[in-house]
């Protein structure tokens, strides 16, 4: 089981970098930085964490094929492959709808569009020169102007549909799960699509992009859960409900609050069923026992998403010296 971390870089570079360096320290394997126009640039602080660590794995979690052409993402991805010594990874999704939205972009076909940008790549991470021609990308011989390393790209993926893909031609799958109910119905999904192209299960990373919450005391490892769990519970549709058992008024007043703007009352209507479903939260030998459920299962990497702890570092010195296994 490796051992991932996300960073918003909603503040300065040099304090997400300072984070960073508190992540490597602990032990973790991955670094992910969201990617989100309204943040600091994704490539540049990912840019600044490569020089100042020397062992983490680390890339965007994750960019999509919308506000930015598949080849210049190549290009980003193997640059801080370079910059970092060949510690580079690719996370690509199909991005948010209401951020796109925003920026005037429909999310139209989203699964083809991702597919096509992973192919695309693919092909010129691999130092191809590249004709492609597709529904939404076009490339006559197309080729990078370096030597770019092995960079493994990840998929995101929560559709029935995407996780097929993500298994077919992703060198790993990027969940926002947490519970083994998610996994128990996306891993043979994921299978089915490796299977496809050749390839089995082991072949994958298959990666629990979680909300996580860590502290020594449980009641407030909890309550720090709490308002990410209460977005997510807004963005859910009505069939992750059903599979966790979960109200739909229950939901709906939580949704109700995060629509108007009325966190406090979102917050507080976030039942001990959401927060069982959408978190990994507790004591560091609670959180443990649910990462070990989802290693049955065949997740092979758990990344603590925000809020990691009511205390970021303390919680990533928590997860690295109690809850990430022995080798």
């Amino acid at each position: 089981m490796k051992f991932g971390v996300e960073f918003v870089p909603d503040t300065e570079v040099r304090k997400v970098t300072e984070k960073v360096l508190a992540a490597e320290e602990s032990g973790f394997d991955f670094l992910w930085i969201t990617d989100h126009y309204n943040n600091r640039n994704v490539y540049l602080t990912l840019g600044d964490a490569a020089q100042h660590t020397s062992e983490v794995t680390l890339g965007p979690g994750v960019t999509n094929p919308y506000l930015v052409h598949p080849a210049e993402t190549a290009s980003a991805a193997a640059t801080l492959d370079e910059l970092s010594g060949g510690r580079a990874v690719l996370g690509i999704g199909a991005g948010d709808r209401s951020t796109l939205a925003k920026l005037g972009y429909g999310w139209e076909k989203p699964l083809t569009r991702t597919r096509e940008a992973v192919s695309v790549m693919r092909r010129l991470l691999n130092g191809e020169t590249v004709d492609f021609e597709g529904e939404f990308f076009e490339l006559s011989g197309a080729s990078l102007n370096m030597e770019p390393g092995d960079v493994p790209i990840y998929v995101g993926a929560q559709g029935p549909n995407m996780m097929r893909m993500a298994g077919r031609y992703g060198d790993g799958v990027l969940m926002n799960a947490s519970h083994r109910r998610d996994f128990e119905y996306a891993v043979p999904l994921i299978e089915e699509g490796a299977e496809e192209s050749g390839k089995s299960l082991s072949d994958l990373d298959v990666v629990a992009y979680a909300s996580v919450s860590v502290a020594n005391d449980e009641e407030a490892a909890r309550e720090a859960a709490r308002p990410v769990v209460a977005f997510i519970v807004a963005g859910s549709p009505p069939v992750v409900y059903d599979r966790h058992g979960i109200d739909p008024e229950d939901a709906e007043r939580v949704a109700g609050g995060i629509g108007s703007g009325d966190f406090g009352a979102a917050f507080g209507a976030v039942t001990r069923e959401m927060l069982d479903a959408f978190a990994i939260y507790g004591t560091p030998s609670e959180c443990a026992d649910r990462i070990a459920e989802l290693r049955k299962l065949g997740v092979t990497q758990v990344v603590a998403g925000s809020p990691i702890g009511p205390d970021k570092v303390e919680a990533m010195n928590l997860i690295g010296e109690e809850v990430k296994p022995s080798p």
